[in-house]
């Protein structure tokens, strides 16, 4: 299972032990007698499992094919029924897929499907083996407006409103979020890949290296941008769904150009990021790592990231519940700045000089004085965390 990598994995349930053991294996015989020697699974915990780390197809299709009454009815039957209700699902999201993309091309606005079903094509061949709650594309920012304009005309309703100052959701934040209530389908419109501040490629750079979806004409990211993508993403929510880890090893699976993927993480600070989504893969998922791959996980800092990321696995954490226990909310803060190259750290501690909403919130000021938030920031900073504690 550990392939060229180690990692301790004494604090992962067992029950996660056997989810990963069925996702690796094809062989039939061997899942058989791996859950005929499992006999002290809690089926509830393997079932909530499958579910939380929207692996539920996968495990549905290969538990389907054993046919013995070693696993509980009331776990196929909730698997398999969730496996029928998600290729449903992501048919559907198809189709809208199609739509959206036709209806931004007509008003010539340029887009990027980033996940969703063309995701599940690319990497798993149908679109039954993937979840997808929502779709996600990217268009460049000065089509931003544009976009939502085409989307609220076509019955979405905006459900995404922040706070700004100075303009500091172009770079903080990276998306907005539409939601259409009679066809139910969530579509969160990018400008940026990931939130700010950060370094990564520009829309032009991601258009020019383009693909066509295999089922669709949609366009979807380069192979190369898709895993650099997929990396950030995943490391950035601490793989805290195997789906994400899946994503990557059904990638290094595939005809892609290493040698550019290698360039593409130096030249945006992330080759730890690479490194540790390389070891948990091979790790884990017993995945086959290009020898390009393989030289970028070979340094203490990917091990380090590696094994901080079992963290996640061990109590089914779920970073979009919000508030976050506080240990949690701790442990992921410094998890997300250790995974920081030095010029990202120096660009994430410089972030802390711009002026927050939060510091017009306590202190407010006629717009067109905003620029004195620059100077009274350390004031207003530290008056914030004295009100803080004071509530504490």
């Amino acid at each position: 299972m550990e392939g060229i990598y180690k990692l301790d994995l004494k604090d992962i349930p067992l029950e996660l032990k056997l989810l990963i053991f069925i996702l690796n294996s094809d062989n039939e015989k061997d899942i058989y007698d791996e859950l005929n020697s499992k006999l002290d699974i809690d089926w509830k915990l393997f079932l909530k499992l499958s579910f939380h780390h929207r692996v539920f197809p996968s495990i549905a299709s290969k538990l389907k094919a054993i046919k013995a009454n070693i696993v509980p009815e009331f776990v196929t039957s909730n698997l398999y029924n969730a496996y029928k209700n998600n290729t449903i699902n992501m048919l559907y999201l198809l189709g809208e897929t199609e739509y959206i993309f036709k209806l931004l091309k007509a008003s010539h606005v340029p887009t990027i499907f980033l996940k969703g079903p063309s995701l599940a094509v690319d990497l798993y061949g149908d679109t039954s083996s993937r979840t997808s709650s929502d779709l996600d594309i990217l268009v460049p920012f000065q089509q931003l407006e544009k976009a939502e304009e085409i989307l609220i005309e076509s019955g979405y309703i905006k459900d995404d409103y922040f706070e700004t100052v100075l303009n500091d959701w172009k770079w903080r934040h990276h998306h907005l979020s539409f939601f259409h209530p009679e066809k139910k389908v969530k579509v969160e419109v990018h400008w940026r890949l990931h939130p700010g501040p950060s370094f990564e490629p520009s829309f032009e750079d991601l258009w020019n290296r383009k693909r066509k979806c295999r089922v669709s004409s949609v366009n979807i990211l380069g192979k190369e941008d898709l895993f650099v993508f997929l990396v950030t993403h995943g490391a950035r929510h601490g793989w805290s769904r195997l789906r994400w880890l899946i994503d990557i090893h059904k990638l290094l699976e595939q005809k892609v150009d290493w040698s550019k993927v290698v360039s593409l993480f130096h030249e945006y600070h992330s080759v730890s990021l690479a490194g540790h989504a390389v070891i948990l893969s091979s790790v884990l998922l017993k995945t086959n790592i290009p020898l390009e791959m393989q030289a970028m996980s070979n340094n203490k800092k990917s091990k380090l990231l590696a094994q901080g990321a079992l963290f996640y696995f061990k109590d089914m954490i779920n970073l979009h519940d919000e508030p976050l226990a506080e240990e949690v909310a701790k442990y992921h803060r410094h998890y997300l700045f250790s995974q920081m190259s030095r010029p990202q750290k120096i660009l994430f501690i410089l972030s802390f000089f711009h002026p927050y909403p939060e510091d017009a919130a306590i202190f407010p000021l006629p717009k067109k004085f905003h620029y004195l938030y620059f100077p009274l920031r350390p004031f207003l900073w530290a008056l914030r965390k004295r009100k803080k504690h004071a509530v504490v």
